[in-house]
């Protein structure tokens, strides 16, 4: 009896594992559209939370230019990465487009300190929300990892 269970669960868990294997690279990449897309959209329709954080960081680094017109050409190529991991041979793009996205968000940990750290290695709120985007490069590099290099392709 015990060993009909332990093949029971060794069978259960190779079907489990199976099915995530498959699952990986869909999820990964409408896990990014998802919140790429989404908080892009509430940045271009004006409801996002993020826009005081992003409007001082802008004032520390791009404070020459509109404001308005930045806010939304930003909120366009949040949108445009989301789709971009959607689509099929685009990956390589929207890897490149979120490494310089990930690069420019985490700016505000640098020169925004009283807005994302409590203190040291305590980061507030909205350090926590950038802090986060360790998880979307992370799934950024399973979705790259997944490739075929353009060298085997023909």
């Amino acid at each position: 009896m015990i060993k009909l269970k332990n093949k029971f669960i060794e069978n259960f868990d190779i079907g489990v594992i199976k099915g995530l294997r498959t699952l990986e690279i869909p999820i990964a990449r409408f896990s990014i559209f998802v919140v790429y897309f989404w908080f892009g959209l509430l940045k271009f329709i004006g409801l996002s939370p993020a826009e005081p954080l992003v409007q001082d960081l802008f004032g520390k680094t791009l404070g020459f230019l509109d404001f308005g017109i930045f806010f939304s050409f930003f909120a366009i190529f949040e949108m445009m990465i989301g789709v971009l991991f959607l689509v099929r041979g685009f990956e390589r793009l929207a890897i490149f487009f979120i490494g310089f996205h990930i690069l420019a968000t985490i700016l505000p940990l640098i020169l925004l300190t009283e807005i994302t750290w409590q203190t040291v290695l305590v980061p507030t709120l909205a350090g926590q929300y950038i802090i986060k985007n360790i998880l979307i490069a992370a799934l950024a590099v399973v979705v790259g990892a997944k490739l075929i290099p353009m060298s085997v392709v023909k």
